[in-house]
């Protein structure tokens, strides 16, 4: 993954915010989305793309779109960069190839350890019947 040539790729759309905030929030755009066409990067080889649409797959549209906004900060400057952040560690994660499992053997004690276990259960169990004369 390419971060710059990624960083080239987007679109940026400033809108305003939702929720309180007086006529601040009706007057000006300070939430940021950021618009990543996933298909059409050049920053991604084949294989990353792939990756990442079955990682990301909730969160893209059905035109192969990423769509990342960030309202948490009243400049629009702060919320195009905190977006930015939040796509590449998106990206980043999607990315990460989980570490295979190693298959283990139950050690033996523990074995025995479930099988005594389940001996006492048993008699427990019994004891509570009615004697048999």
């Amino acid at each position: 993954m390419n971060a710059s040539q990624l960083l080239a790729e987007l679109q940026f759309k400033a809108v305003r915010s939702s929720g309180a905030g007086g006529q601040n929030v009706n007057k000006v755009a300070s939430k940021a989305v950021l618009i990543w066409d996933v298909q059409a990067s050049q920053a991604v080889d084949a294989q990353e793309k792939v990756r990442i649409l079955e990682k990301l797959a909730s969160r893209i549209s059905n035109e192969g779109w990423l769509q990342i906004t960030s309202e948490a900060d009243r400049s629009q400057l702060k919320n195009r960069l905190n977006a930015e952040k939040k796509l590449l560690r998106l990206v980043a994660q999607a990315l990460e190839v989980p570490k295979p499992r190693k298959a283990t053997n139950i050690p033996f004690s523990v074995k025995m350890e479930r099988l005594a276990a389940k001996k006492s259960k048993s008699e427990i169990k019994q004891n509570r019947r009615k004697p048999n004369f």
